[in-house]
Parts: C-alpha cells; sequence; structure tokens
C-alpha cells in the first residue's frame, strides 16, 4: 500500500485532482467528507461542537450550520483550535478504519486540507500539493462558491502559506491551467505513484 498525502489551499482545484486521482484508480479517503460524517446529526461529535459554541451553530433542522461555525472559527485562531481538537481525532480514527479495509497493493490518497498546517506529512509515503496562485484561489471561491471577498481572503489567511505548502511536497500539481492539461498532469503523478506502490 502505497499512502499518499494530496493536499492543496481552499480553491486551488484539490477535489478536481482527487476525483480524478479516484478515476485513475486511486482509493480515496476525504478527510472534509469524513469531518462531516463525524458531526453529523445524533453523533458525539455534534454535541461536542455544540457544547464549546452552543445551539447558535445549529440549523433549524438540528444539522451543524457551517457557515455559521465557519464565520465564528476563521475569525478566531483559538475557537479554530477548540473546533479542531474536537473534529480531529474524530477524522484520524475513521480514516484509519478506511485505509484498513483497503486492499493491499491499493495507493491511498488522503485527501487533507489541514495536512501543512497540523504537521501531517510525515504519516504518508508521498505528499501530493496542489497549487494555485492566490488570485486564482480567491477568483474561484468568489465566483464558483459564492463567498464574499472579506470570507474568502479570512479562510485563505487562515491556512499555511503556499510556501509551506510547497516545502513539504514530494510532488506539486500547478492548476493555474487549462483543465486538459490538469488531466494529463494527474496521469503523469498516478502514472509514478503506481511506480512507487511497485517498488514498495
Amino acid at each position: 500500500m502505497l499512502k499518499v498525502g494530496l493536499t492543496g489551499g481552499i480553491g486551488a482545484g484539490k477535489s478536481e485532482v482527487s476525483r480524478l486521482l479516484v478515476e485513475c484508480g486511486a482509493v480515496l479517503i476525504d478527510a472534509d467528507r469524513i469531518a462531516r460524517e463525524v458531526v453529523a446529526p445524533g453523533t458525539p461529535g455534534l454535541a461536542a461542537v455544540v457544547e464549546a459554541f452552543g445551539d447558535g451553530v445549529l440549523a433549524a433542522d438540528g444539522s451543524l450550520d457551517r457557515p455559521r461555525l465557519g464565520s465564528i472559527v476563521f475569525a478566531d485562531p483559538d475557537k479554530l483550535a477548540a473546533l479542531n481538537a474536537i473534529v480531529h481525532p474524530l477524522v484520524g480514527a475513521r480514516s484509519g478504519e478506511l485505509e484498513t479495509a483497503a486492499p493491499e497493493d491499493a495507493v491511498v490518497v488522503h485527501d487533507v486540507p489541514l495536512l501543512t498546517e497540523n504537521g501531517l506529512a510525515s504519516l504518508y509515503d508521498v505528499v501530493v500539493v496542489v497549487d494555485a496562485a492566490p488570485g486564482t484561489q480567491l477568483d474561484r471561491l468568489v465566483r464558483l462558491r459564492g463567498m464574499t471577498e472579506e470570507d474568502a481572503r479570512a479562510r485563505m489567511a487562515a491556512q499555511a502559506t503556499r510556501e509551506q505548502r510547497r516545502e513539504i511536497a514530494d510532488v506539486v500539481i500547478d492548476n493555474d491551467v487549462p483543465l486538459a492539461d490538469l488531466e494529463q498532469r494527474v496521469k503523469d503523478v498516478w502514472a509514478e505513484l503506481e511506480r512507487r506502490a511497485r517498488a514498495a
């Protein structure tokens, strides 16, 4: 098994790269998706979040109001740390279960948005960073995700810098390119990951 850590700044296009890697044959473990699962209604995770941040972070249907919670934590590093202390151990445990269930010869791609920030590079055989210029990220967040420019800048500022991410990268995928170029680059990276998996 080859364990790959995939990361990139918000709006860099990491989701698109993970989708393409799955098309190539990767087993994907998506930390964001798991982070939503562990705070679903009725979970101990959601109860812990409500205890820490109050009932105001709940939507009318009892689910987590993620935009509301985001607006609280991304403006306050201490509150963000408190949220991470609740969610990250739960995500780590579930990710471990999914990795154990993968075939022995699999290339397992862990899609981890905060891999750099949380010092997790050493957990993976290969770290792949999806990189885009800050202007590209900002444009995608505002145009495609409907964020205000202020919110988008706050989210970007709460993450590691572009330089910090590139420092831990074994492989960098440039995503300031047309989709066809990105697809070819991901295929090339996949060939390299398969080669490393065989060698291991």
